[in-house]
């Protein structure tokens, strides 16, 4: 990979952790976020400089892997000869579309559940994006990383990825950048830039509480963790939004934490983020 494109994917990937900070107050880190990102852009080649800050101003998304031979965000058929380049990765490539900065992945984790059809009946809220097999009464595990791989096990099992294993060191790499986790006994491990399928959320509970790194003193209970594909990046901003505003109040925390089943943690889970996830 040109050692540019993936100085950029760093520093996207800060700028994106930043905007998740600021939605699900994660203010601790951000004087540290905002001095890294400025540092990072300052060491750009002026003219890509240039480029990522025109980009930057319109979408967080500057750069973009590709899949299956089209640009991840604007879904356009790229040439064979194009693909070629980004490929070599010995120069920077566009889309020539959207002008996105464009990169090949390395294997990454596919989504392989089928997504909803436009002439499927249209469902509320979350149900949308995750289903009562997703749910997790009582996590066995003790820590993040377990929690995590259990997680990860939990959506290859039920059929919404390809490779359960690569889903937690994806998770797991995100994790190392900064802490998930949040007030309220929260956290929101994730891994972006899924290929196939649409947004997938899965949620697990633990009674007992983790330590996940993020508040000091403060165990996580409630873990949400979620498949985002890159063109889905600005509906999750609002669905973190959506979900740290419910899930502040006690009552909700605790009406997750009470269901003494999976369908009826399912049940409370669509109940209680109904007002506020869409």
């Amino acid at each position: 990979m040109h050692p540019v494109v993936n100085h950029i994917i760093q520093l996207q990937e800060l700028t994106l952790v930043k905007d998740e900070q600021k939605v699900a107050g994660g203010v601790a880190h951000l004087n540290q976020l905002n001095e890294s990102i400025s540092l990072m852009t300052a060491k750009l080649p002026r003219d890509v400089r240039v480029i990522f800050e025109k980009l930057h101003k319109r979408d967080h998304n500057v750069i973009v892997p590709v899949s299956e031979g089209n640009c991840s965000v604007c879904g356009m058929k790229l040439p064979s000869s194009l693909m070629q380049l980004v490929r070599l990765g010995e120069s920077i490539q566009y889309c020539p579309n959207c002008s996105r900065i464009l990169y090949e992945p390395a294997s990454h984790p596919k989504n392989v559940k089928t997504q909803r059809k436009r002439s499927d009946p249209h469902k509320p809220g979350v149900s949308r994006f995750s289903s009562e097999e997703l749910m997790i009464l009582d996590l066995e595990a003790t820590d993040k990383d377990s929690a995590i791989a259990e997680l990860s096990a939990k959506m290859e099992e039920e059929g919404f990825v390809d490779n359960g294993d690569k889903l937690m060191e994806e998770a797991l790499r995100r994790e190392a950048v900064c802490s998930t986790a949040v007030d309220h006994g929260l956290a929101f491990p994730h891994v972006r830039a899924v290929e196939g399928g649409g947004l997938t959320l899965a949620l697990g509970l633990s009674k007992k509480g983790i330590q996940f790194d993020g508040v000091k003193g403060e165990n996580t209970h409630i873990i949400f963790f979620l498949l985002i594909p890159v063109a889905a990046s600005s509906f999750y901003l609002k669905l973190l939004a959506g979900l740290t505003e419910t899930f502040m109040k006690d009552d909700a925390r605790e009406a997750l934490l009470s269901a003494e089943t999976q369908k009826k943690l399912w049940k409370a889970f669509l109940k209680v983020t109904k007002k506020n996830i869409k």
